[in-house]
């Protein structure tokens, strides 16, 4: 298949609107996001025929446009974005390039194979739950979350929006860096000075993924001018995961249970599942959730301030096959979450380095930096991805 499954629709194409940093270079983009004239899918058929085209194009792509770059078409996503495998029971599941026995992961898993396959230069995503991280790590390319709020996310279907963010992919340290140059706004800038290794975080992974990254840990250990252990949360990971998974179903339901008791949706085997069980949360159960999420950003604040590097697997593992049953990609899910829900409860930004493979299979590692230090971040990934 010569476009790996990924696309959603190839013929819609945008010209550069004017020259700038990015000329000459192509990109892709979740289904998600508002082309004028044009109707996204999230995913799913019957949120494609419910609803009217965009009037506009949503600020991200423009700024793309404006700056010199190519958009190439749209690509799969799961369902309505509630997914982290990437097999999409209506459109299909894209092919991962790096092995097509294995899920690409999601749900920007479309963006991620049309980087992965060299199909375009970068692609965009959104992350809330770990959307483009996951993808990335499994496809072997980079990807960033960037802080909640710093990119405008204005004119993309949402779905939980305390936590949605607009992130891309790329093949290499250096281009991600060049896009971020364009949708992140200015920061400070400055260096980081200690590099935490959360214990907890490492606990979670597969021992062959644990072999694989150990000789990157040692490396860096001896290169900088920290280096140092802790356990990230006292209480377990799972707990925060809790946090993060009750807060995100509230949201989600907020946003879309009107429109699922109308059109009753078609959804595929997971995704329903977990509407169903979003729709059964109250308001009175989410107060306690709340108040957890402060003290965690509290404390992940404190750890990292602005000079903080925290160091983590992105994933439990590689990816997983495709086709397995439901249950067991589950359980694989709740232990992803658990390296996820990090980001996603403090808004801080986080990129997956493709560093290293486990038998040909990409395994990601993570850095994650303290809120609004995105370009640091990029900055500091791509000296080190020349050093590795």
């Amino acid at each position: 298949m010569s476009d790996f499954g990924a696309y959603m629709d190839r013929n819609i194409s945008l010209e550069p609107t004017q020259k700038g940093s990015l000329d000459g270079l192509t990109f892709a983009v979740k289904d998600v996001f508002a082309i004028k004239d044009y109707v996204p899918s999230a995913g799913n058929p019957d949120w494609l025929h419910s609803h009217e085209p965009a009037n506009e194009t949503a600020p991200a792509i423009i700024s793309l446009l404006n700056n010199g770059a190519t958009l190439k078409g749209t690509t799969i996503t799961d369902e309505l974005m509630y997914s982290l495998n990437g097999e999409n029971y209506h459109y299909g599941t894209p092919i991962n390039p790096r092995d097509p026995s294995r899920i690409p992961g999601g749900s920007s898993c479309g963006s991620a194979v049309t980087v992965g396959a060299k199909l375009t230069d970068f692609s965009l995503g959104t992350d809330t739950g770990g959307s483009v991280r996951i993808p990335s790590s499994y496809c072997g390319i980079y990807g960033i979350r960037p802080s909640h709020g710093v990119v405008n996310i204005d004119g993309v279907i949402p779905l939980a929006k305390s936590f949605d963010t607009v992130g891309w992919m790329t093949q290499t340290a250096e281009m991600l860096m060049k896009v971020g140059d364009v949708l992140l706004p200015p920061q400070e800038n400055g260096s980081f000075s200690r590099f935490i290794m959360g214990k907890d975080a490492w606990a979670l992974a597969d021992e062959e993924v644990k072999k694989a990254l150990l000789p990157l840990l040692e490396k860096l250990e001896k290169s900088v001018p920290s280096y140092s252990t802790t356990i990230i949360a006292e209480e377990g990971l799972q707990k925060w995961a809790e946090v993060f998974r009750m807060l995100q179903g509230r949201e989600i339901w907020q946003e879309h249970g009107a429109w699922i008791q109308r059109v009753n949706p078609t959804f595929g085997p997971g995704i329903a599942e977990r509407f169903r069980w979003a729709s059964t949360l109250k308001e009175e159960d989410i107060a306690q959730y709340q108040q957890k999420r402060r003290i965690i950003q509290q404390r992940m604040e404190k750890l990292l301030e602005d000079d903080g590097i925290l160091i983590i697997p992105t994933a439990p593992g590689i990816a997983p096959l495709i086709n397995l049953p439901t249950r067991e990609l589950e359980v694989r899910r709740n232990q992803t979450f658990q390296l996820c829900c990090m980001a996603g409860l403090t808004g801080f930004p986080q990129v997956n380095l493709p560093l290293t493979t486990l038998n040909g299979i990409p395994v990601g590692l993570s850095f994650i930096a303290g809120r609004n230090q995105d370009r640091k971040l990029l900055r500091l990934v791509s000296e080190w991805t020349e050093k590795w």
